[in-house]
């Protein structure tokens, strides 16, 4: 049997002729590239910062009452949203000494109610006035109203982990917006402010001390504590409930410090302004925007609220007079501790008679010890202004010797003798 032999030519020829057929075949192509083609830059000029649009926000009917404080604290009940901006309430003159100034303050009645301010005695030898309790606590309003402590006696604030049930609305009662803000101890906004907003602030403070700051739309705003005590001025910032529990500590306090950046306030200025502790003092300052608190149509008080008990009737609400349209006067500095301990004669002119300033350095707060030292600057001056100069004699090297004269009986005590003349 015959077998075919292939020749090693022929596989040569055979390997050759199928590397150049491979060797026609084309490579792959690459992927495609993209270019992204980007226009050239255009150069602005920065534009100016917008203004500050503000309206004021609309001042619902209030209901204006005097309340009878409770002898004893009472418990805290539970909100569900903030109470209303500040109103103003310029007090009157004590009427007697000792006499305490009680509001304004919102209080809760089946609703967020005026608390009218007035002058009151205390009901015993010893009894101290606290101030109403506002802290934000897991988005709800617990308070606490004013009233009468008994000698030794200290506020308790409401403890961590209590349940308290939320207040019943009355009937026809619309809820309003939720606190706005972190939570701790707070007063309401200023006057004409954005409903719901909060300010922090120490246990204690009287919610007056914010009726002359701006009107604020954005938190921010806080309060502080301001000792004087030996030329140095310490700040301390009380936001939680557990790290102020002595209500005294507060009320040896003489100011308040009320802060807001410029973020926060109405007029888009930053606000830093001292203000004395006292309410009835820091209620007759000047405000910013003036929404004055309705009297109350009836003197008689009504009974303090208490959970569980039958609702009193409460008067028909009253409209708020507005003021005119909101300026936007220049936030002051920060005072010095040489300004708080020695005043210089414009500032005490300011404290005397804050009325009498342009609207804007009517922002320049005053404390309790300048006001006194007002008082005492025109006493003196007066008494300085009612004595007479010396009068002058032409012709005479030394003025002539009087003989003191009594005044008749139908003459002024005051009127002084004229003199007599010799005729040549």
């Amino acid at each position: 049997m015959k077998k075919n032999i292939v020749s090693p030519s022929i596989c040569v020829a055979a390997m050759c002729l199928a590397t150049l057929v491979a060797g026609c075949v084309a490579p792959p192509a690459p992927p495609p590239r993209y270019v992204v083609v980007r226009p050239p830059p255009v150069y602005m000029s920065p534009l100016p910062p917008a203004a500050v649009a503000y309206s004021s926000p609309v001042v619902t009917p209030v209901i204006s009452v005097y309340i009878d404080p409770p002898m004893v604290q009472p418990e805290p009940i539970a909100v569900s949203w903030a109470p209303p901006a500040m109103l103003v309430e310029v007090p009157p003159l004590s009427p007697f000494p000792m006499a305490v100034w009680t509001g304004g303050y919102w209080d809760w009645h089946d609703r967020w109610v005026w608390s009218a301010g007035r002058w009151m005695a205390p009901p015993q030898l010893g009894y101290g006035w606290v101030q109403p309790y506002y802290e934000h606590r897991d988005n709800a309003v617990l308070f606490v109203s004013g009233y009468w402590s008994a000698p030794g006696l200290r506020f308790v604030p409401p403890p961590l982990g209590i349940s308290i049930a939320f207040a019943a609305l009355g009937v026809g009662v619309v809820a309003g917006l939720p606190p706005i803000g972190p939570q701790g101890v707070f007063v309401p906004p200023p006057p004409g402010s954005r409903p719901g907003l909060i300010v922090p602030a120490p246990i204690g403070t009287p919610p007056a001390v914010v009726t002359s700051a701006p009107p604020v739309t954005n938190v921010g705003m806080r309060i502080q504590n301001t000792t004087i005590n030996n030329n140095n001025v310490t700040n301390n910032v009380t936001n939680n409930v557990t790290n102020t529990t002595n209500v005294t500590n507060v009320a040896n306090t003489r100011n308040y410090m009320v802060t807001a950046p410029a973020a926060a306030t109405a007029s888009g200025k930053p606000f830093e302004a001292a203000v004395p502790a006292a309410a009835h003092l820091a209620a007759a300052l000047p405000p910013v925007m003036r929404l004055e608190a309705p009297v109350p149509v009836s003197t008689k008080p009504v009974a303090a609220f208490m959970s569980g008990r039958t609702p009193v009737a409460l008067p028909a609400a009253q409209v708020v007079r507005p003021a005119p349209a909101i300026g936007t006067p220049s936030a002051p500095s920060a005072p010095s501790v040489a300004s708080l301990q020695r005043p210089e004669p414009e500032h005490r002119q300011a404290a005397a008679s804050p009325a009498a300033l342009p609207e804007a350095q009517r922002m320049s707060r005053v404390s309790d010890e300048r006001i006194e030292a007002a008082k005492q600057t025109n006493v003196q001056q007066a008494a300085q202004h009612a004595q007479r100069p010396p009068e002058r004699f032409a012709g005479h090297a030394q003025p002539p010797q009087r003989q003191a004269v009594r005044p008749s009986p139908g003459s002024h005590p005051g009127e002084r003798p004229k003199p007599e003349h010799k005729k040549e």
